[in-house]
């Protein structure tokens, strides 16, 4: 078998990346804009610098291809608020030509990462695929688009496709560093440094946080199935992010201070997923959120003890 996955040096990419080692024959395409050439380490893979919005590359790659995970995008909501143009360029034609390249290569299957975003501010809880999306940035509105247009493929019959949103993934290889950082790494590298721990708002925002190994395993999973249409991919519970950062302070057996800042543009309050679609068919977690935790915070300080 042989895969493509756009944006597959980046957090998520590289993790499912690994999932395929000596199991098929992995071509990533990545220009390097949020993702890191050294999360593909002592993986197998042919790596491909370059952008999904070079169309003419994306249809060489696809060629001979089984199955494509599309995963590259803009995935910063503070950086789609700033910047809508781009938002769409990538997430827009850049999706376009990789579904393009899929239908005249034949390529069997089309997974796409979608996002918990779509649901919005006012999804009743926990939030169910049939819910009215309702997108409060860019970057939510060009992951529903997206969806939109891998139900067109599906439907006319030029493409398989299945869409996975993600609620809030976390796990090794999240730069902490990184302008697209999630709570969990920031929280994690400053508890183990002894820095305070920035929370935005009052911290009752609540987040339904997963491990990128269970994404992966989704994403495996769903391409396998050959299901079709939209799926949360989540744990179905949520934490407050107030929670979380005590929990990481715990496991980092840190005494760190947590600040409180002004609430980020875009952001929602709660979200949290009804997986039981996914669950039904078939797909089951193999990690669980105080595992994952533990892992994360003891993966980083095992890079931070190698750095210094």
């Amino acid at each position: 078998m042989k895969i493509l996955v756009t944006g597959g040096s980046g957090f998520i990419g590289s993790h499912l990346v690994e999932r395929y080692q000596g199991r098929a024959e992995v071509i990533v395409l990545d220009n390097l804009r949020s993702g890191r050439r050294g999360n593909l380490d002592g993986l197998e893979c042919r790596f491909v610098e370059g952008s999904i919005l070079d169309a003419k590359l994306v249809r060489e790659l696809a060629e001979g291809v089984d199955q494509i995970f599309h995963l590259a995008a803009m995935v910063s909501v503070p950086e789609s608020m700033e910047d809508p143009l781009e938002t769409v360029s990538i997430n827009i034609t850049g999706l376009l030509n990789v579904l393009e390249a899929a239908r005249a290569a034949r390529v069997g299957r089309f997974v796409f990462a979608s996002s918990a975003a779509v649901y919005g501010e006012n999804t009743p809880q926990p939030a169910v695929e049939t819910a009215v999306p309702d997108p409060r940035s860019p970057y939510a509105i060009t992951k529903l688009d997206g969806e939109y247009y891998c139900s067109l493929f599906a439907r006319e019959g030029w493409v398989s496709t299945a869409c996975l949103r993600f609620f809030n993934v976390f796990g090794p290889r999240q730069d902490p560093a990184s302008p697209y950082a999630a709570a969990v790494p920031i929280f994690a590298a400053r508890a183990l440094a002894g820095k305070p721990l920035t929370v935005y708002g009052d911290g009752g925002q609540t987040r339904d946080f997963i491990s990128v190994k269970d994404i992966a395993g989704a994403l495996d999973f769903i391409a396998g199935s050959g299901e079709t249409g939209v799926f949360n991919a989540g744990y179905g519970s949520s934490i407050t992010v107030l929670e979380l950062a005590n929990r990481i302070l715990a496991l980092a057996g840190s005494g760190s201070a947590i600040e409180h800042a002004p609430v980020r543009a875009g952001d929602i309050r709660h979200s949290t997923s009804d997986p039981g679609k996914l669950f039904r068919s078939g797909w089951v977690p193999e990690h669980g959120l105080e595992e994952a935790l533990g892992e994360t915070v003891a993966a980083m300080r095992e890079a931070a003890g190698r750095a210094g």
